[in-house]
């Protein structure tokens, strides 16, 4: 055999070579041998979850300020609905109220029965236009009812007026008293209506208010006769007589006048009767007052009844003061008193003197015992 033949078939036979396993990375060896080792990172699903937890804590945060801002919102409009409502009903109680005081003063300065009637009904039309008014306001719910009250007070009113109105109207030629009964039976309505909206609206409402937790808002109050004593029948005769003593052309008929009863100086609560027959020595003093007292001595009431007081020093005046008295009744005495007088250095050291003057009423013809004149000598209090 040749060489050759050998060889190719050694090389035939040959096993093949073994194969090696990968051979594996070698490690790295860190920088610092025994350092710290870095923290290994969380498992993602710990990552989705703590996530998830801050979303649900700034949805649940969201949601609670919205409850807030949305009650908030809330508190505010029902607080605002509720002031609205107060602030168009106050300019109606206001009105309504501001024709009763009228109603008084109506009273006693009217001279004659139209006079006295025409304003009556002019009032009544008021007051149902105030009606009207209040009719087209919208109150919130749970004040309906109360509001129902505000309509009945103003009705009650509007139809008290006009039934005084009707009872001067119908007087003709019944007796005084028949005339006073029936107007204070009229008269009846308009106390009843103050009822009506001090405890069926003012009240209610205030506590509707309260439960519902509205603060700073209140009822208005609305008063039509503050003081009953001026519609009894009693006042009203007496209303009635002064009224039919004067015609409507103005003609005042019967007995009428005031006289004058005395003038007294009064220091420190000390009093002195002035004389008109011979000089009285007056102490100046801040609390120095003149007390002038007449009585009515007609048959009628006599309104706004004007007093005068006037001190003169050698013919000129020194001081001068006037007050109006509202009303006196028949054989009424009235006492007014003078104050806070300015007397001028030349009233001391020589005689004064003090007149007194009651103002003429209509009808009125004996003047003679209407005023007085008193000489006086003022002095300083002694030390």
């Amino acid at each position: 055999m040749s060489s050759h033949d050998d060889e190719t078939e050694l090389g035939f036979f040959e096993e093949p070579e073994t194969l090696e396993s990968p051979r594996r990375s070698p490690r790295r060896k860190s920088a610092r041998s025994g350092g710290p080792r870095r923290p290994s990172p969380p498992p993602q699903g710990a990552v989705a979850l703590g996530r998830l937890a801050g979303l649900v804590a700034l949805a649940i945060a969201v949601v609670v300020g919205l409850v807030f801002w949305v009650g908030s919102c809330q508190g505010q409009s029902k607080h605002a609905e509720y002031a609205s409502y107060m602030d168009s009903v106050r300019p109606i109680a206001q009105s309504s109220a501001q024709a009763g005081a009228a109603l008084r003063n109506e009273l006693l300065t009217a001279r004659t029965v139209p006079q006295l009637q025409a304003t009556l009904g002019q009032w009544s039309q008021q007051q149902q236009q105030a009606y009207d008014e209040a009719l087209r306001l919208r109150p919130p719910g749970p004040l309906q009812a109360a509001h129902q009250q505000v309509l009945a007070t103003l009705q009650l009113r509007a139809i008290g007026l006009a039934g005084l109105a009707n009872a001067l109207a119908a007087s003709g030629s019944s007796s005084s008293t028949d005339v006073a009964n029936s107007l204070a039976q009229q008269a009846q309505l308009l106390t009843a209506s103050d009822v009506v909206w001090a405890d069926l609206f003012k009240l209610p409402a205030t506590q509707t208010l309260t439960n519902l937790g509205v603060t700073g808002v209140a009822p208005p109050p609305s008063v039509f006769v503050p003081n009953t004593e001026v519609i009894t029948p009693g006042s009203l005769k007496v209303v009635y007589d002064r009224l039919k003593s004067t015609s409507p052309s103005g003609k005042v008929s019967g007995l009428h006048g005031s006289a004058l009863e005395g003038t007294a100086a009064v220091v420190a609560g000390n009093s002195q009767q002035l004389s008109t027959s011979s000089p009285t020595t007056v102490e100046v003093a801040p609390s120095l007052e003149f007390r002038v007292t007449f009585v009515n001595s007609g048959n009628f009431q006599e309104t706004q009844v004007p007093v005068t007081l006037t001190v003169t020093v050698l013919g000129k005046t020194a001081l001068r003061k006037r007050e109006v008295v509202p009303s006196i009744v028949p054989q009424g005495r009235q006492t007014v008193s003078f104050k806070n007088l300015q007397l001028p250095p030349s009233a001391f050291g020589q005689q004064a003197s003090v007149h007194v003057e009651i103002g003429k009423v209509p009808g009125e013809v004996t003047l003679d015992n209407n005023s007085a004149s008193y000489p006086v000598f003022f002095s300083l209090p002694k030390s």
